[in-house]
């Protein structure tokens, strides 16, 4: 097994590519989900230590009756829950030519043709943004470690021996930040929440003042970043007010765009990021709106260098000896990874496989689809949108006629039950969200393969579920 025959290494292939070609053609068939409890699936795989191997037949009966049966269906066209990519076939192959070649991209001695290879796919990444020509980056597992190497280059630009710096995000920004904030010894609490308007976008009256109450009581405001896509409403914050804020107080700006970044290539979304090019820093998720399956983050810094002066680190078993300067290229200089994957090669099959224009017209296919679920929620008497639809994800609840004219309290708990029953049920699937304090269901078009028609499937089943639920706990 270790070393197998050419022979066996085709016959297993053709067993992978039969197993994956059957499922992603019945996705429509499956349920998005099933009920299920953590013991019976322990019970269905052999918990014995293995001391003698299994046939490559075995293993992927294991993968087909017991793993893709008791998984979510993340493909699935109705699998509206939180920020999650189908993946394509296109980069499945990728990760596993990716995995064949088993490339460490630590340094170009390392890896010359896949550190070439990503930092030509960096910036296309860049040109898509509209970066300046000097801008680079990295790949990463995701936008949590794309936002933590980020503000540790921001804080490259100011002296924080007082332990009194400060970061200013929004209160609809993602929980990484201040866990970075956590994990980089700035502390939590030094993350200031700014207030938002009714749009769920930062407040940039409250952002001035905040700042300008930090400076008066001694802080170090460095940071303040700025969403492109919030993962609970898609709300996309005013970029240009934000970069105008941040050169009167010299701080850095960084732009959380994990979600929405990539709706840039969507016509009808473009004016929305205007400013995002002026950033400091930005974070972006290929394993989101690229369709990409998961891991991969990016992370772009406007002055690479200054990420440098963060991440560079002098050790002998490092030392890069006789190579000229594009040969001496680290990425562990920009990062905080020493080993690291060949994530670009999927990134880069799919950029060069697929081209911006037809990933241009699905982004705007999945907008298209949240608007049209908002226009049927607006034009029906029984649900009502808790948030405007910004980009593809849209917060919604049902109000049915006996709940009209019960308390808050009542429909939230309601709306809960009804979320909990449409999971189980399987047909679709939402997440949740809370919105000035109400209880809101949740969803984001993600996929492809989702349709106009799966939006109103969607509706259907929940007045479907909603009727086998009582009104009241």
């Amino acid at each position: 097994m270790l070393d197998p025959s050419a022979d066996e290494i085709r016959d297993w292939g053709s067993s992978v590519i039969q197993l994956m070609s059957d499922y992603l053609l019945s996705l429509r068939d499956r349920g998005v989900y099933r009920h299920m409890f953590s013991r019976r699936i322990r019970n269905r795989l052999d918990a014995a230590l293995p001391t003698k191997g299994t046939d490559f037949n075995g293993l992927l009966k294991v993968f087909r009756e017991d793993i893709i049966p008791f998984s979510r269906q993340n493909a699935h066209p109705r699998m509206f829950g939180y920020v999650q990519s189908p993946g394509t076939a296109l980069a499945a192959f990728a990760d596993l030519l990716a995995s064949t070649l088993n490339a460490n991209l630590t340094v170009w001695r390392s890896a010359p043709a896949p550190v070439e290879l990503e930092r030509l796919t960096i910036d296309w990444i860049r040109q898509i943004l509209g970066f300046n020509a000097g801008a680079g980056g990295l790949f990463a597992s995701g936008g949590s470690m794309a936002n933590l190497a980020a503000i540790a280059a921001a804080r490259q630009t100011k002296d924080d021996s007082s332990g009194r710096l400060r970061i200013y995000a929004s209160r609809e920004t993602h929980f990484s930040v201040a866990k970075a904030a956590a994990l980089l010894g700035i502390g939590r609490n030094n993350v200031c929440h700014v207030a938002v308007d009714e749009r769920f976008k930062i407040r940039v009256d409250d952002l001035v003042a905040k700042i300008t109450a930090d400076l008066e009581e001694g802080y170090v405001p460095f940071c303040v970043v700025a969403n492109a896509g919030t993962v609970n409403t898609g709300a996309v914050d005013p970029l240009a007010e934000i970069r105008e804020i941040a050169d009167r107080f010299q701080l850095w700006m960084h732009v959380d765009g994990s979600y929405g970044a990539f709706a840039v290539l969507a016509e009808s979304a473009r004016k929305l990021f205007g400013g995002i090019e002026r950033a400091d820093s930005i974070a972006l998720d290929p394993h989101k709106w690229l369709y990409l399956p998961v891991d991969v983050g990016c992370v772009i810094y406007r002055e690479p260098e200054i990420a440098r002066s963060a991440y560079g680190h002098e050790a002998e078993y490092t030392r890069i000896i006789g190579e000229e300067a594009d040969e001496a290229f680290a990425f562990w200089d920009y990062g905080p990874e020493l080993s690291r994957r060949f994530r670009a090669l999927k990134v880069w099959m799919l950029l060069k496989g697929v081209g911006l224009d037809f990933l241009g017209e699905a982004i705007e296919s999945n907008l298209a689809c949240a608007r049209h679920f908002e226009s049927m929620v607006r034009a029906s008497d029984d649900f009502e949108m808790v948030a405007p639809v910004e980009l593809s994800i849209f917060c919604f609840r049902h109000v049915p006629v006996q709940l009209r004219n019960e308390s808050p309290q009542a429909i939230d708990a309601f709306n809960e039950r009804l979320l909990i029953a449409l999971q189980r049920d399987g047909s679709s699937y939402l997440s949740n969200a809370t919105l000035g304090g109400r209880f809101a269901l949740r969803g984001c078009v993600l996929n492809y393969r989702t349709t106009l028609r799966d939006m109103e499937i969607l509706l259907d089943d929940l007045r479907r579920v909603a009727r086998s639920l009582p009104t009241s706990a």
